[in-house]
């Protein structure tokens, strides 16, 4: 296979940066998937190993980093607008069926944690998706976010919000909050992945693969995610083919709202429920979930 380093113009002309991978000795237009990471990660938290398995199976791919992180550009840094990243994923969409090494017509979409939320929302309104995965999903902001900040939290997190809202407007930069927090932190210091095994990937993937990741967001990407309501795209989701990649022991986008949601969506369907915990499906259970995606896309993209 072969890799290289692209970039494109999203419709409010933001450039974004990515790898696209190409099948070795393809001779025909081949398939193309398009995938971004989650919420605040870089593309070179793993997922240069999913390209390369889907690419070692004849098809293309189109890795990209989320405008405001990474190589991509866009302002404000270190923000999430989940909606945002939706128009961007439909706009790497149209850049990767624009190349003259892809096919139109078979076009799959992977996104894990926040973006696996987002493909569920793709896959339900562009039908020119033809294959979705989803892995570790996000699937309700509010529901997630009442299973990992406590009862008696939530009128001073509300206050900053409105705090961040009124300064804002006066024309201040954002009020920032860490991505992560140390265990031996928490919840004294807010974070917005409050969980300890966030911590721990988040902080080894850093020193190990992704230099370029910063563990801050700012405050209003927490109160986006809270606002974001992924799971109610999944019923419009069918005819195109979903498979549901789930961690049985997830507790930051928790498993027992995936499975719940899995439940809505019409046929063609499969679940694959992965061992382990959310950050498990990259290292432990990489070879599973890679596999299983993989499967998937060559079944309804490549027969």
């Amino acid at each position: 296979m072969q890799r290289k380093d692209v970039e494109f113009k999203t419709g409010d002309n933001t450039t974004l940066r990515g790898w696209l991978y190409l099948p070795d000795d393809a001779k025909n237009a081949v398939p193309v998937i398009v995938m971004a990471h989650g919420y605040s990660a870089v593309k070179e938290m793993y997922l240069d190993k999913y390209g390369e398995v889907f690419a070692a199976a004849g098809m293309a791919v189109l890795v990209f980093d989320n405008r405001n992180f990474g190589a991509s550009n866009g302002e404000p840094r270190q923000e999430i607008d989940p909606w945002q990243q939706v128009r961007d994923y439909r706009d790497a969409i149209t850049y990767a069926i624009s190349l003259p090494e892809t096919d139109e017509s078979r076009i799959g979409v992977f996104g894990s944690s926040y973006s696996g939320g987002h493909v569920l929302v793709v896959a339900a309104i562009d039908k020119r998706v033809k294959c979705v995965v989803s892995q570790v999903p996000i699937i309700s902001g509010i529901e997630n976010a009442r299973r990992l900040i406590r009862a008696d939290m939530w009128d001073g997190l509300r206050g900053m919000f409105d705090a961040d809202r009124a300064a804002r407007y006066a024309g201040d930069e954002p009020a920032m909050i860490p991505v992560v927090s140390s265990p031996d932190e928490q919840p004294q210091a807010p974070a917005a992945l409050p969980t300890a095994d966030s911590w721990k990937w988040f902080r080894e993937t850093h020193d190990k693969r992704a230099p370029s990741w910063k563990n801050e967001v700012t405050l209003r990407s927490v109160e986006m995610f809270i606002e974001y309501e992924p799971g109610i795209y999944i019923p419009s989701i069918s005819p195109t083919p979903l498979l549901m990649l789930v961690a049985r022991d997830d507790v930051l986008t928790v498993s027992d709202l995936a499975f719940a949601a899995y439940e809505t969506a019409r046929e063609p369907k499969k679940i694959v429920v992965l061992d382990g915990g959310h950050f498990d499906a990259y290292i432990d259970s990489f070879d599973e979930s890679s596999s299983a995606a993989r499967d998937w896309f060559s079944q309804y993209l490549l027969d």
